[in-house]
């Protein structure tokens, strides 16, 4: 962890303890949501894999479009809660939304990481099925460079500012198997200005499957408000055209 003041300390362990509480204490539709996409993410994790026969693949695939259909009718969220990904909120904001960490986002693993004060580092596992194969048995390099962007993106948080990626570059080192539990570490490796250096790896085991550097950079609070704002606009624009 890089060296804080007092002040810059105190509000990293609030933020992680923000963060901790947010996570745990859920509202009621978030919670069916979070079991929908549980659902949901169990049938991706089959489809691709079924051998069932082609009667009931087609009666299964008319079922999906009628629920399909019959959320579109539902109203949309105008004003979402919490924010999508952990690297802009600085960790106090509520991911249910996040397609890497999302409890509620069926096309997330979902990946369970944590900022931990003590050792100043990111710890978590994740566990990729089926859907996300690329060679055989090998979780695709693809979805392990969108983790690597979450957990360093996470690792910000101990720099006490929240921040875009600017680079992020990733040494496969060896097949990273699917349905395994992996470990994630994250960690913050200094602060040069408005550039954020971040670094972290993932295991099967013992076994480094991959390593990743980032550097992010520091946003103002305003720029993160006209983000929301200009999301804000375009749901309004899409509510006002259902």
């Amino acid at each position: 962890m890089s060296n804080d003041s007092g002040d810059e300390r105190s509000l990293i362990l609030e933020r992680i303890a923000q963060f901790r509480s947010e996570d745990a204490d859920v509202p009621p539709i978030w919670q069916a949501k979070r079991e929908l996409a549980t659902s949901v993410r169990a049938l991706l994790d089959c489809i691709c894999v079924t051998d069932a026969a082609e009667s009931e693949l087609r009666d299964a695939a008319a079922e999906v479009r009628g629920m399909a259909e019959r959320f579109v009718k539902e109203p949309f969220m105008t004003d979402p809660l919490g924010i999508a990904e952990m690297a802009l909120s600085g960790m106090e904001t509520f991911h249910d939304r996040s397609p890497l960490v999302g409890r509620s986002n069926p096309i997330a693993p979902p990946l369970d990481l944590a900022p931990d004060a003590e050792s100043g580092l990111v710890k978590g596992t994740g566990f990729f099925g089926n859907a996300y194969e690329g060679a055989p048995g090998c979780v695709h390099g693809g979805f392990l460079a969108a983790a690597f962007d979450e957990l360093l993106g996470m690792a910000c948080i101990f720099s006490g500012n929240p921040g875009m990626t600017g680079t992020l570059e990733i040494r496969y080192r060896s097949p990273t198997p699917v349905r395994t539990e992996l470990r994630f570490e994250g960690r913050l490796d200094r602060v040069e200005g408005r550039r954020i250096y971040t670094s972290g790896a993932v295991y099967s085991g013992d076994v480094c499957c991959a390593e990743s550097t980032g550097i992010f950079v520091s946003i103002d609070r305003k720029k993160f408000e006209d983000l929301n704002q200009s999301r804000r606009e375009r749901l309004d624009a899409d509510a006002d055209q259902s």
